[in-house]
């Protein structure tokens, strides 16, 4: 049998045990603004520089447009939680799974619902004005 078929990847086995040292660390932390920043800024550091330059932007546009999101990292990727702590958005490293392009997705909490069917994640190869109008929409969705 294949890898994958035989259970996780090696990258998800590493993404699991990246998560159990984060909610490890978020426990010790709390609800700490500061920490979810200095998390979130290691993980864009810690990418290639085309999705830190992603990364960086869709950090920006949620700070300016859905301030009350707390930053945190998620799978050791930059995440963003409503005041519940769930996790509503997140960007995904093309590099840390292999894929061809970094991801903005949103979880089910995200109030993206239009309909009987909606996107819940998005490739995005570069940040133009137009593609960050259109995250900032999604964003301000997202965030309620």
């Amino acid at each position: 049998m294949a890898e994958s078929s035989a259970g996780l990847s090696k990258e998800e086995r590493d993404a699991v045990k990246e998560r159990a040292k984060e909610l490890r660390e978020e426990a010790k932390a709390g609800k700490n603004r500061e920490a979810g920043e200095k998390a979130v800024a290691k993980a864009i550091e810690e990418m290639p520089e085309s999705d830190a330059a992603i990364a960086g932007r869709i950090h920006e546009l949620v700070a300016e447009h859905a301030p009350q999101l707390m930053p945190k990292t998620w799978y050791s990727q930059p995440a963003y939680a409503n005041t519940e702590g769930k996790v509503i958005l997140f960007v995904q490293s093309a590099a840390k799974f292999k894929t061809r392009y970094c991801t903005l997705g949103f979880s089910e909490d995200a109030q993206l619902d239009d309909g009987q069917m909606w996107p819940t994640s998005f490739a995005v190869l570069e940040i133009t004005p137009a593609v960050e109008k259109r995250i900032a929409e999604l964003i301000l969705g997202a965030a309620g």
